[in-house]
């Protein structure tokens, strides 16, 4: 592929992207009304799932060619990203407003299942008992997001019950196609953008943390800033603690199980690691500090620290 069929598919892709994550954030803000279903649970679970396949595909295929670095580099980059350059961007749009339990229970989540990567990635490798083990506390936190919704649901009993049925399918056929249009947006975009990287002489860790990550991060930049301009803050937030929780947990798990895989050092415990723990808890001080909301100094500054990032990857980091 040449750098001119690498554009090409960019611009698609991104075409793509944008209506598709217009049909998935009104379908699925369509479906949690009707069903009762707190926003914020649809952000948490079916559109982080969603938005997270891309990092699933790429990590998987990756610690099948035994690259370890690209798999896990996607998953710290595209977490960085999600929190960073997507949530950063998505609060200059508009003020992300933030609730009370999230930063209570989702973002410390978010914080900790980070962190749990540190023990397990120390020694330079991923066995696959410790990915199962990554999985089985995925598992066990989805458990208790439905356990959640159905809560919600029960509280917020919905007087239209009678018009589900139509409304409901159509709703989530647009949920579908949504999550499938992104999925192949995305997909355009970052099998270009990978032969460029190589062509310019980056090793496989910088094109994972940069490259492939930012790529595989396009489906929550699109559905985010979608939501912000419709000011559904609670998909916006969802998407990102839930992708990136996604990310950790599922992504790094599911590639290690298939592979085992060795890392190298610097995305066992050194400086990427620490830079994806630390804009993580950037993003969470910044929360606080704005009581509930991202504003848009805030997220001015969190695409400032992206941009930095990215620019010492390229010219310190290959």
């Amino acid at each position: 592929m040449n750098i001119i069929w690498a554009c090409l598919l960019l611009v698609v892709g991104l075409a793509v992207l944008w209506k598709s994550a217009d049909l998935l954030v009104a379908g699925a803000v369509s479906l949690a009304k009707q069903f009762g279903v707190s926003p914020l649970i649809i952000g948490l679970t079916i559109i982080a799932m969603g938005t997270s396949a891309p990092e699933v595909a790429a990590s998987i295929a990756a610690a099948v060619r035994g690259a370890g670095d690209i798999a896990v580099g996607n998953v710290y980059g595209s977490n960085i990203a999600n929190l960073a350059l997507v949530g950063g961007l998505a609060a200059l749009i508009r003020p992300i407003s933030i609730q009370r339990q999230t930063l209570r229970r989702e973002i410390p989540a978010m914080l900790i299942v980070a962190l749990m990567l540190w023990p397990v990635l120390r020694n330079l490798s991923l066995s696959r008992t410790e990915a199962i083990g990554l999985l089985v506390v995925f598992f066990a936190l989805i458990f208790m997001t439905v356990r959640a919704a159905k809560r919600d649901a029960a509280v917020q009993k919905n007087n239209n019950m009678g018009t589900i049925e139509h409304h409901g399918t159509k709703h989530i056929i647009f949920v579908l196609i949504g999550l499938a249009g992104l999925a192949l947006g995305a997909e355009m975009t970052v099998r270009g953008a990978v032969v460029i990287g190589k062509q310019i002489g980056l090793s496989e860790a910088v094109i994972g943390l940069t490259i492939v990550a930012l790529g595989t991060s396009l489906p929550e930049l699109a559905t985010c800033i979608v939501a912000s301009i419709k000011a559904q803050h609670d998909i916006s937030i969802g998407n990102l603690v839930g992708s990136n929780i996604f990310n950790t947990l599922l992504v790094t798990g599911a590639a290690g199980t298939i592979r085992p895989f060795e890392v190298a050092k610097r995305l066992a415990a050194g400086s990427d690691y620490w830079i994806m723990i630390a804009v993580s808890a950037a993003f969470a001080v910044f929360a606080l500090v704005g009581r509930r909301t991202i504003s848009r100094l805030a997220g001015s500054v969190l695409v400032v620290i992206y941009f930095v990032y990215i620019f010492c990857l390229f010219f310190f980091g290959k």
